[in-house]
């Protein structure tokens, strides 16, 4: 709201108002501002949510430390939300196509885990939403971003349109890497496409429709329908995956903010033609605005650390790590960047991994021996650590290392091919 409060002083040529016109500007502004909310909403959310007795209802598995988390109050994803929808209302623009779906993602995945909390704390059922009704969700947050983003006019990507600026003797296949470098020989040109990015490959666009050219007339539509497929599984996995890793303190947030600063840098250099162009990117027109809620974003999951670090005074519950990786997943999209996430978001997939390979394995031996197996000696893996009696401290501190890491091969794939 502010961002037309200061056009509209600008035109006026009030002093200073055209700062506003930078995105820079308007995300450190939501960063910061993120962070306020946090601390200062968190704190009396936090006092109420204590008087109203909405405490964690802790099963006993063993586990260091496990006992002393009972009764600490959850549904704390209510900051997280309120700290990343407030500045960016304030600082973005809200008729961006981009702002409206990562709004409408963030209060629909938040309003899905909302509910399971409500189920636990106050209906007194610790399994909460039953399982086939959250992913109904999830499915059905899917299926809208991926529509908004394969039907709006407002999605479009600018791509490279070589000339025949190549040498006669050179097919267009076989252009060389000089020729494509003079900007002499290509322009850009606006389109609404399936496309993404697929990491560490030369030429590292990828076409959804492509895998659907045998439908001929069609392989468009179909392409989008797949597009649409894709769009629903990676949306309720990594929502998931950041709601396996929300068990100890600080792990998920810590985690989300490492990928949000990642996810903030490929939307700014996407959005903008002279990055794009240098690492020779798509460039998506009007994604750059993204950086203003991704910056509330990372502001949000620090400032929710304030209260969230061991030993944790609130715990987000699944109103917040439904949310987050949500989050997380539907941004990737906007950015093209989906195919990323096994990477980048290492961390969720790992211990989405973890419980799977060990319900799997258990199920197996059980099956064929009389009696069941463990892969792990608990699961998701950071239960595992805690079993071997690494503290919590350390093996949050650990994963977040792992999680830098696996940011900073993020970045390699910008430039290796």
């Amino acid at each position: 709201m502010l961002y037309y409060l200061f056009t509209y002083l600008q035109e006026l040529n009030f002093p200073g108002a055209g700062v506003f016109q930078y995105i820079t500007f308007r995300a450190a502004f939501a960063l910061i501002g993120s962070l306020i909310i946090s601390m200062v909403i968190g704190k009396r959310i936090i006092q109420k949510l204590q008087l109203m007795q909405v405490g964690e209802v802790v099963r006993d598995l063993g586990l260091q430390g496990q006992i002393e988390k009972q009764g600490t109050p959850t549904m704390g994803g209510l900051i997280i939300l309120a700290a990343i929808l407030i500045p960016t209302i304030l600082f973005a623009k809200l008729d961006n196509i981009y702002i409206i779906l990562m709004i409408v993602s963030t209060v629909l995945l938040g309003l899905i885990g909302f509910i399971d909390d409500y189920i636990k704390v106050f209906k007194k059922n610790k399994e909460g939403l039953a399982g086939k009704f959250k992913v109904l969700g999830q499915v059905g947050v899917g299926i809208i971003v991926g529509s908004i983003l394969y039907f709006n006019d407002g999605v479009i990507v600018k791509q490279k349109i070589y000339n025949d600026a190549a040498p006669s003797h050179v097919s267009r296949e076989l252009i060389n890497d000089e020729v494509k470098e003079s900007s002499e020989n290509y322009t850009w040109e606006e389109v609404k496409s399936t496309v993404t990015t697929i990491p560490f490959m030369k030429n590292n666009e990828f076409d959804y429709a492509s895998l659907t050219s045998w439908a001929g007339k069609y392989a468009y539509t179909l392409g989008g329908i797949l597009f649409i497929i894709v769009v629903i599984v990676i949306v309720t996995a990594v929502s998931n995956g950041a709601n396996m890793t929300d068990g100890l303190d600080g792990l998920a947030t810590g985690t989300s903010a490492i990928i949000g600063i990642t996810l903030a840098i490929f939307a700014y250099v996407s959005g903008n033609t002279v990055f794009a162009d240098y690492l020779n990117i798509m460039y998506i027109p009007d994604s750059g605005e993204l950086v203003i809620f991704i910056s509330a974003f990372v502001g949000a999951c620090i400032g929710f650390l304030w209260y969230n670090s061991y030993p944790a005074q609130v715990f987000m519950g699944d109103t917040g790590s439904l949310a987050l990786g949500g989050i997380i997943a539907v941004f990737s999209f906007a950015v093209r960047k989906e195919w990323l996430i096994p990477l980048l978001c290492g961390i969720f997939l790992v211990e989405n991994l973890s419980v799977m390979i060990q319900v799997g394995y258990f199920k197996y031996t059980k099956k064929r021996y009389g009696e069941g197996k463990r892969v792990f000696l608990m699961a998701p893996l950071h239960h595992h650590f805690q079993k071997k009696n690494m503290h919590e401290a350390k093996i949050v501190s650990r994963f977040w290392i792992v999680g830098i890491m696996l940011a900073m091969l993020t970045f390699v794939t910008l430039k290796l091919r």
